[in-house]
């Protein structure tokens, strides 16, 4: 068999070319007449391979790239991509993005940031580490990681495959302020969903291990068995009580909660006068020892840059503070908006952190007495202008500080302003794979529909 490697980029090489093509395409919407614009440009290659119940299913190389631009006309502003990087395409995406500019409204908040706004540091975030990993070797680590899973129990019957996943991409984003800045990264993976059966039952479940470097990820091995184990677990499901009962979701399900903070006090949200957090600034929205804040330039860290989506610097910054409301997330566009200054969030948040105030989830259980212990959410029920919140769930009933059995076909509901209020403990069991972090948490009082 012919050893198969991802197509790999030497990023000093593709960091010059897209810088080059950045600073060629902004010259060519000069020439076109733009008065100001914006331009991303990125190369990606990845490799991604997928085992079930032992046979190979997929194997998938891929290798993008392209560039977009935003011209301003005055106040006047459009848009254009495209994956062709020759001088003819520059040229006919530049003049598509120049014709549209041209007969679109006049928005007086439109416009890059101001230059003196510009980022100056690109410190070494420690985000780039390409795996050369072969075809043939993704495919044995994922059989190893399916082969685990599948011998944990005999009551594992099946299973909806394996992955192994890796990505590497250089991205330059430029303007017209003369500001050019670099972007290396990559992200691996690896992943396993299983099937368990109990005479007529059956569950699935998964787990998944994510790193900027391949060496942090879990072990094969360990990644199937835990996918093993939270499907046995979830095996023997009931329907819990119907009734208003204390609430731990799970470490895994916590960045959704802090996600829809974010999105509540998201410039977009603000201006549209769409959130149930309107005029809420400078206003206690959590209990006192409550801290939210962002950390943008820790070393391998999912959501690490160095410069946000519109060039400005990233720095430390807080958004609650002993439970208040300080600051909203704004990107330049949003900040004109609202008539405050960009918080050099446009493209979203990077590193945001949850302070824990107690122990692990063991803990938070014996805490809660008597309630659910929520491991899965399933639907969008959410309404962001209200803050009501609706969710299918999963997970396990618990009594005198024990879990008693598994869960499922429940609905959680509340809503976000009581849930923030209500959150009585945040566990230190942080989970680490994504750019929320935080532990498990327990909130009072939520409505539980179930029997």
């Amino acid at each position: 068999m012919t050893t198969q490697v991802q197509p790999v980029i030497d990023p000093a090489i593709e960091e010059q070319r897209l810088t080059n093509l950045v600073s060629d395409i902004i010259d060519e919407a000069r020439r076109q007449g733009a008065s100001a614009c914006e331009v991303g440009a990125s190369t990606d290659v990845g490799l991604s391979t997928t085992v079930r119940m032992g046979e190979v299913e997929t194997v998938e190389f891929n290798k993008d790239q392209g560039f977009g631009i935003t011209v301003y006309f005055g106040q006047r502003k459009a848009s254009a991509s495209t994956s062709d990087t020759t001088p003819e395409a520059i040229r006919d995406t530049v003049r598509a993005a120049c014709d549209i500019a041209r007969y679109t409204s006049e928005d007086p908040c439109a416009g890059l940031a101001e230059a003196g706004q510009m980022a100056t540091e690109f410190p070494d975030l420690d985000l780039y580490h390409p795996w050369g990993i072969s075809a043939e070797e993704a495919i044995e680590r994922a059989k190893a990681c399916e082969a685990a899973a599948l011998g944990f129990s005999k009551s594992i019957v099946n299973s909806d495959g394996a992955s192994v996943n890796t990505h590497q991409g250089c991205r330059v984003y430029g303007n017209s302020h003369g500001f050019i800045g670099p972007h290396r990264s990559s992200r691996q993976s690896v992943s396993c969903v299983v099937i368990g059966q109990k005479g007529e039952e059956m569950q699935r479940d998964y787990w998944y291990t994510v790193a900027r470097n391949a060496n942090l990820l879990e072990n094969m091995d360990d990644v199937g068995r835990k996918a093993a184990e939270r499907t046995i677990n979830s095996l023997g499901s009931r329907k819990a009580p119907t009734g208003t009962v204390p609430v731990i979701f799970s470490a895994e399900l916590a960045g959704g909660y802090v996600s829809h903070l974010m999105g509540a006090i998201s410039g977009g949200a603000i201006y549209r006068e769409s959130t149930f957090l309107l005029d809420h600034m400078g206003k206690k929205i959590f209990p006192d020892w409550v801290n939210i804040y962002e950390r943008p330039h820790i070393k391998g860290g999912m959501g690490s840059v160095a410069f946000d989506g519109d060039g400005l610097q990233t720095r430390d910054q807080s958004f609650i503070v002993d439970g208040v409301l300080e600051s909203y997330m704004l990107s330049t566009y949003s900040a004109r908006k609202l008539d405050m200054v960009s918080t050099a969030n446009s493209g979203g948040a990077h590193n945001l952190f949850l302070d824990s105030n107690a122990g692990d989830l063991e803990s938070l259980i014996k805490e809660m007495g008597t309630g659910l212990l929520v491991t899965s959410l399933i639907g969008q029920g959410i309404n962001m202008v209200t803050g009501d919140y609706s969710r299918g769930a999963s997970g396990f009933w618990v009594e005198n500080g024990e879990i008693q059995y598994p869960v499922s076909e429940i609905t959680v509901a509340g809503n976000l302003k009581d849930m923030f209020m209500n959150l009585r403990a945040v566990g230190n069991d942080i989970d680490r794979r994504g750019n929320i972090q935080s532990g498990s948490l327990l909130i009072d009082g939520l409505m539980i529909a179930g029997q």
